[in-house]
């Protein structure tokens, strides 16, 4: 039995994190390697900028998206991997700019850096905070392929402003890595196409890594310029940035925490099923993904998901089971449009609201009971855009335009989840699954539908 669940975790690991932590320890590998072998260069620089680094380790944060960062660190790590020279200290006749070169290598770069994040990251093991290792991989290879991109110009004897023109590059080169890596991760993570999860990882880290870039260029040219006393000067801008995101993140971390409490009043009322809005929410966010959604679309979706049943908190006598499937149309609507008030009281989810507000209605609204108006190919919509309003059957007429695509995901998770629940047969979800696609004429999105079978095929159902 112990030695099954063994290979079940193992399998669980997702094979692009294990080549990427494998390709991390190769390089620090060789790098310590030939550190041993031919002696630290310049150790004075080097235990200065490897105490940086792993201050900055000891002080990374966890970025929306569970995205780990550690700006002080990486911007060190850059510092180190960029650095001309050491200061105007026993300079060289005709050194370049007067200052005594930096002669440390790209593997020593590594070394420094990789024996940084271990020692900064003792503290968060001793109390049980583990660093991730593929997060640690992906920021000692960007760092890794700044060093070896730039240190071997420094023998070129290029001009100053080919060098920082070169810093540039490099730097740019850095974080277009880490964008990528992250983006093939995070893909695989949360079986998004790869397109997607590049462009989050773009949103989510550009003004990250412009800042974390420009104070690594700073603390090399100050460096080299002045000596490592202007370390302490020009860390100043990293930190204030840092502080900057640490807040951020922690005003969407107590948004979500907020959201979910109030989810589970209905539950508490026994208004709902135990896990009913857990259940669609995560439906919802894999269904999301299946349609192409970006991240901060996603995270919209997941708050109405999960407070999409608060309107049932004015009724007088609860819906058996909270199935509001089972209700009138007309029922189905006010709850809906009593949850949307709730939620637009907040101030701060308008958007949220519209989407709950139009949770429960159909998704075409043209067609008739006896199945007069024939369904039309269904086109994916994008958050509050929805699609375009669909000619009648008739060639004439034009139907309204349907939901948000945010509202037609949430209405078929939640009537899936009313009709389903928490059971795990098979069979009952399968006729579930085919009597949304016969309804998908007029009161399902067939797109959404099909989404939904493609995440429960692939296991994702909680």
């Amino acid at each position: 039995m112990e030695a099954r669940r063994s290979r079940a975790a193992w399998q669980a690991v997702d094979t692009e994190r294990l080549l990427l932590v494998a390709a991390a320890v190769l390089c620090v590998t060789a790098a310590v390697a030939q550190v041993a072998a031919v002696g630290l260069e310049q150790p004075r620089v080097a235990v200065i900028f490897g105490v940086l680094i792993a201050l900055g380790e000891l002080f990374r944060m966890v970025m929306p998206g569970n995205r780990e960062v550690a700006p002080i660190a990486t911007a060190g790590a850059l510092g180190y991997a960029l650095l001309v020279g050491v200061g105007p200290e026993n300079a060289p006749p005709g050194a370049l700019l007067g200052v005594h070169p930096a002669l440390h290598s790209p593997l020593q770069v590594v070394a420094v850096t990789a024996v940084g994040m271990l020692v900064g990251s003792l503290p968060h093991a001793a109390v049980g905070r583990m660093p991730r290792p593929d997060a640690m991989a992906r920021r000692l290879l960007c760092v890794a392929v700044v060093a070896l991109c730039f240190r071997p110009l420094l023998g070129l004897d290029l001009a100053w402003q080919l060098l920082l023109a070169a810093m540039g590059l490099t730097v740019a080169i850095g974080c277009f890595t880490d964008v990528v890596i992250a983006a093939v991760i995070r893909a695989e993570a949360v079986r998004a196409r790869f397109g997607i999860a590049l462009r989050d990882e773009i949103r989510a880290k550009t003004a990250l890594c412009a800042a974390t870039s420009a104070t690594a260029m700073l603390i090399a040219v100050a460096t080299t310029v002045l000596g490592p006393v202007a370390l302490a000067v020009f860390t100043a801008p990293i930190l204030v940035t840092q502080f900057a995101f640490r807040r951020y993140a922690g005003v969407r971390a107590t948004y979500l925490q907020t959201v979910r409490a109030l989810s589970r009043v209905t539950e508490v009322g026994g208004y709902v099923e135990t896990g009913h809005s857990r259940r669609v929410s995560r439906l919802a966010v894999g269904m999301g993904r299946e349609l192409g959604m970006c991240e901060e679309e996603l995270l919209e979706l997941e708050y109405a998901a999960l407070m999409h049943d608060i309107g049932q908190l004015s009724l007088g006598d609860p819906i058996p089971g909270g199935a509001t499937v089972l209700a009138s149309p007309t029922e189905q609507r006010r709850i809906a449009e009593l949850g949307a008030e709730v939620i637009k009281q907040t101030g701060v989810l308008d958007r949220v609201a519209h989407i709950v507000r139009l949770s429960s209605h159909p998704y075409r609204t043209g067609a008739t009971a006896e199945g007069g108006a024939a369904a039309s190919s269904p086109r994916r919509g994008k958050g509050d855009k929805g699609e375009a309003a669909a000619a009648g059957a008739d060639g004439g007429a034009e139907r309204p335009a349907p939901p948000p695509l945010a509202s037609r995901i949430i209405k078929v998770a939640n009537a899936y989840d009313d009709l389903v629940g928490d059971s795990s047969d098979r069979d009952r979800a399968a006729a579930v699954l085919e009597r949304l696609r016969l309804d998908s004429a007029s009161e399902y999105d067939p797109a959404v539908v099909e989404a939904l079978s493609r995440v429960l095929e692939r296991g994702s159902r909680p």
